[in-house]
C-alpha cells in the first residue's frame, strides 16, 4: 500500500479560520497563532461546516479493489481510478490478506488460485477478448489505484468509520496512513478533539493517535 498527499489547501488551518471568523465578525483577532485554539473551540462546539472550506487530495496505490469498493462508499469524496477497462492487466499484482499469508497452505492454495486467473486472463486477450470483458476474471485482490478528493470536514468523518477495531483491516490501515499525513500538515484539525467529542469509539482513536499519529 502506497500513500500520498498530493494537494492540499495553501495554510489550510489559518484558511478556515479566516472563513469562519465572518461568522463572529472577528478577522481582527486573527495572530499568528490564533487558529490553534479557535479552531479547536470550533470543533468541539461542533460548528463542523467551516471545516469544508480546506481540501486534500491523495494519490493511494497498490490496495486490493475490494479495499476501493469500500472507499468509493464515501459520497462526499471525488474519486479517479484506474480502468480495468482500458488498462491492460495481464501482468496484474494483488494483495495477500495476512491471515492467508500466515499459514502455508492456505497461502499455497491462494497463489495457485490467482495464478489460474492470471493464466485464463492472458488467454482470453490472446484470443482477442476485449480488456471490458477479460476484466470479469480478475479477483478482488487485483491492486488498483485511485485519486481521492475530500474536504476536511469528510476526511475526519471517514476516519471515524473507517479508524475502528470493526473496519476491514486493509481500509483500517488505509486511513490511519491517512490520517497520519493529514495530521502533519493540520495538526489542529486532526488531532484527536474531534474524535473526543463526537466519536463513539473514542478510546480506540486515542490508542491509534498516541501510537501511530502522533508520535509517527
Amino acid at each position: 500500500m502506497k500513500v500520498e498527499l498530493i494537494s492540499i489547501t495553501l495554510d489550510s488551518e489559518k484558511h478556515i479560520e479566516y472563513c469562519a471568523r465572518t461568522c463572529y465578525n472577528s478577522l481582527d483577532k486573527m495572530t499568528a497563532d490564533s487558529h490553534k485554539v479557535f479552531l479547536s473551540n470550533l470543533i468541539k462546539n461542533g460548528h463542523l461546516s467551516v471545516l469544508e472550506h480546506s481540501f486534500a487530495s491523495f494519490l493511494i496505490d497498490e490496495i486490493s479493489r475490494a479495499c476501493s469498493h469500500q472507499l468509493v462508499r464515501q459520497r462526499i469524496a471525488s474519486f479517479s481510478q484506474r480502468s480495468q477497462r482500458y488498462v491492460n492487466e495481464k501482468n496484474f499484482t494483488f494483495v495477500i490478506p495476512p491471515e492467508i499469508e500466515e499459514n502455508n497452505t492456505t497461502k499455497e492454495i491462494y497463489l495457485e488460485s490467482i495464478k489460474s486467473i492470471q493464466d485464463a486472463y492472458n488467454k482470453l486477450i490472446e484470443l482477442g477478448i476485449k480488456k471490458e470483458d477479460a476484466r470479469f476474471l480478475l479477483p478482488n485482490a487485483t491492486h488498483t489505484t485511485i485519486t481521492m478528493t475530500a474536504n476536511f470536514r469528510e476526511w475526519l468523518h471517514i476516519i471515524d468509520l473507517r479508524v475502528s477495531r470493526h473496519a476491514q483491516w486493509e481500509i483500517r490501515d488505509l486511513f490511519i496512513e491517512i490520517w497520519k499525513k493529514l495530521y502533519e500538515k493540520a495538526p489542529t484539525v486532526f488531532s484527536d478533539v474531534y474524535f473526543l467529542n463526537w466519536s463513539k469509539d473514542y478510546e480506540y482513536k486515542k490508542e491509534i493517535f498516541e501510537t501511530k499519529i502522533q508520535s509517527s
